[in-house]
């Protein structure tokens, strides 16, 4: 299919060939007949990514300061390797869109094939062929509504929740300042809210515009006399700014002409320096509205289909499009005027060389246009690579293509050599796209059956989200295939009991999980020493881990385990590889997490078979310019330090050695390591039951922290 891409490191907008998506659970496939150009927020994305490096840096500061903590925290060349790798990942564009659903995925009650539906969404409606849409940003088009109506329905939902932070009643004076085309769909709908309506702006053509809706307007200048004219003097009960501008001139004019008491909203981007003293002597009240209701960016309800019940949250975002469209059915909020510019979406660069003005055109909505007669859902693009010899050589096939696996994993593989990279896949197909070519995979798809289905194909690596990696290791095992998983094993007993059960009547394949520190080059030396050791060991493991929001994804027990089940597993892996075994019980306490953590900050001390203590600390209250990690080990007389990977530091006999290198955590070796078992058909690089025992662990780390502490065997 064709989909718009916006590579932020050249600046270059392309139309490339993807694999249409496929529909997971919570959501349908959606044939795109058009979208909405945002020349708001679309814009001003194209005209970052066509900034130089300073130019970049100086528009976003905050992301300068995060590249320099990494720096301090990681090294300078990782850094710039990992930030240019971001820049590297094209971004799809769009979020506005309608068309006609041609696939359901599970749990999608209430919507049909064949249905009319708006899209909405950042990364769902996008500008290609086909989206893959969850329920709740999906919205059935009315019969009277035309499909390039619908495409205005996102911002037509931004537009109605400005109105409704307004809390606007009938019969109220609203000023809308900037007439562009949100505050043109802001301004009908006060009207049909029961309001009497002026619209401002500096443009005598969006005037003209407006006046054609049968609006009323008044020029920047005259302004200020027209609002004494038209309120007799009182001022306005509402003031929505609509503009797109740096300037604190609508905010200042907001104040201007509001009445004592009134309401301003900010719908628009634009200056926030409020003036003081005309909002404070007529107490106004100030409002930035968030985007299009209630329900923009909780991923409970924009990803996972959770609604709020009506009776506490009568407007989500949902209900928002819903009541935009109700509106266009019944002709009061008239869309196809407003449309300047049509572009079929081959052509859909030609729009983005419109809104930033590199054609001089004066424009207002753009909208692209797809073929409906096209009935094309191909889930698979081939590239041009050339296949080499097969003589007993690894041929891989990648389920998962996000930052993660294109700034470490898919490096590290290239980097291992003699495997034959033949399919990646990803859900929404674009990514898999992007990182085919990018690689030198002979093709991309959205499909996991493809890949795990491809007799071409002896082993797969699964890089998706964490709650998926269990039931993948299930089917590729039993595909056949060799398998590689990163991190954790599996989220909780069932999903582990699964895999132990299909490992048990695999063949001949092979299973490993990305614990890659234990690979690392500093690790396999600091091992080394130790394994003529004669008493047991005492490990102590302390990781600066960084404060991430609760709302994030890897805090969800089901999607991604919670932290220590999701990450801390790597530690426990670490000091099981130093002592030669799974640990055999364990206890744990964490800080409070006084509403802002989420059991993050723990201590855990595990018991080994062997009499081996392992301690992990694993702390999010930290600084993250901090360097990450530390390994100290106390055993026969000697003491060994390994921090961050850079350096291992061993004290014996009142005698000290050092060795330093770059970082290096072990993601290549590992692959090395997995691709010499495969062809030589030797033991998996990791046994298989330290991997289970480590994955147990830390389950029963879990469970001993909501013991407060109780000793909890591992079993």
């Amino acid at each position: 299919m064709k989909q718009l891409l916006q590579n932020m490191k050249n600046g270059q907008t392309t139309v490339e060939d993807v694999p249409a998506p496929t529909p997971r659970e919570g959501q349908a496939l959606v044939k795109v007949h058009a979208s909405l150009v945002s020349a708001g927020t679309e814009r001003m994305l194209v005209e970052f990514a066509e900034k130089n490096l300073v130019g970049k840096a100086r528009s976003r500061p905050d992301l300068v300061k995060q590249v320099l903590d990494k720096a301090k925290r990681e090294g300078l060349v990782p850094t710039i390797q990992a930030a240019f790798n971001r820049l590297d990942q094209p971004m799809p564009l769009g979020y506005s869109s309608a068309g006609t659903i041609v696939a359901l995925g599970k749990n999608m009650r209430g919507f049909r094939v064949g249905q009319r539906v708006a899209c909405a969404g950042l990364n769902y409606a996008v500008h290609a062929e086909y989206n893959v849409v969850p329920r709740n940003l999906l919205t059935p088009i009315p019969k009277k509504v035309d499909f390039e109506s619908a495409s205005f329905t996102t911002l037509a939902a931004i537009a109605m929740q400005g109105v409704r932070l307004a809390e606007l009643q009938v019969g109220e004076n609203v000023a809308v300042i900037g007439m562009g085309l949100l505050g043109l769909l802001t301004a009908q709908i006060a009207v049909a809210a029961g309001c009497r309506v002026l619209g401002i702006d500096v443009d005598p053509a969006k005037l003209r515009l407006a006046s054609s809706l049968d609006l009323e307007g008044a020029a920047r200048a005259q302004a200020e006399s027209a609002a004494q004219t038209f309120t007799a003097n009182r001022g306005f009960d509402a003031v929505i700014i609509c503009a797109a501008t740096s300037s604190n001139d609508p905010v200042e004019l907001a104040g201007a002409i509001a009445r004592d008491r009134g309401r301003v909203v900010a719908t628009g981007a634009v200056g926030l320096s409020i003036p003081r003293k005309v909002y404070y002597e007529k107490e106004l009240s100030f409002i930035n509205s968030r985007s299009y209701g209630p329900g923009r960016y909780d991923p409970s309800y924009e990803e996972n289909g959770v609604d709020y019940p009506l009776g506490y949250v009568r407007w989500t975002e949902g209900r928002n499009m819903e009541s935009a469209l109700q509106l266009m059915a019944d002709g009061k909020l008239k869309v196809q005027p407003l449309i300047s510019h049509r572009f079929p979406i081959e052509k859909a660069a030609d729009a983005y060389e419109v809104i930033t003005g590199k054609k001089k055109e004066s424009f207002l909505g753009v909208v692209l246009t797809y073929d409906e007669k096209k009935e094309e859902t191909e889930k698979k693009v081939a590239f041009n690579v050339k296949r080499s010899t097969l003589n007993e050589q690894v041929t891989l096939g990648v389920l998962g293509a996000g930052a993660f696996a294109n700034a470490v994993l898919l490096p590290a593989i290239k980097k291992a050599g003699d495997i034959f990279l033949v399919g990646i896949a990803s859900a929404g197909g674009m990514h898999a796209q992007v990182s085919g070519k990018k690689f030198g995979f002979q093709y991309a798809t959205s499909s996991d059956e493809e890949i795990l289905n491809d007799p071409n194909i002896n082993t797969v690596a699964i890089l998706t989200r964490h709650d998926s990696h269990a039931d993948l290791v299930v089917k590729a095992l039993k595909a056949g295939k060799n398998v590689f998983v990163e991190k954790p094993l599996a989220v909780d007993s069932r999903q582990l009991t699964a895999v132990t059960k299909a490992l048990s009547t695999a063949n001949h394949q092979l299973l490993t999980v990305g614990f890659n520190r234990r690979f690392s080059p500093l690790a396999q030396s600091l091992n080394s020493q130790l394994l003529t050791r004669n008493e047991p060991i005492h490990v102590h493991y302390r990781i600066n881990a960084g404060y991430i929001p609760l709302n994030h994804w890897t805090q969800d027990e089901v999607l991604g385990g919670g932290r220590i089940i999701g990450e801390g597993c790597h530690f426990v892996d670490f000091i099981t590889f130093l002592v030669g075994a799974a640990p055999v019980s364990v206890t744990a306490h964490a800080l409070p997490d006084i509403g802002k953590y989420r059991e993050d900050n723990v201590s855990m001390t595990f018991a080994f078979p062997d009499g081996s203590i392992g301690v992990v600390d694993y702390l999010a209250n930290g600084d993250k310019s901090f360097a990450k990690e530390r390994v100290e080990v106390f055993c026969g007389g000697a003491i060994a330090v390994l921090d961050d990977f850079r350096k291992l530091e061993t004290v014996k006999d009142g005698k000290r050695k050092e060795e330093k290198r770059a970082q290096d955590k072990g993601w290549t070796d590992e692959w090395k390591a997995f691709a010499k078992s495969i062809r030589e058909g030797g033991a998996p690089p990791i046994p298989y039951e330290q991997l289970i025992g480590v994955t147990k662990a830390t389950f029963a780390a879990v469970e001993s922290l909501r013991k407060d502490g109780e000793k909890v065997t591992v079993a």
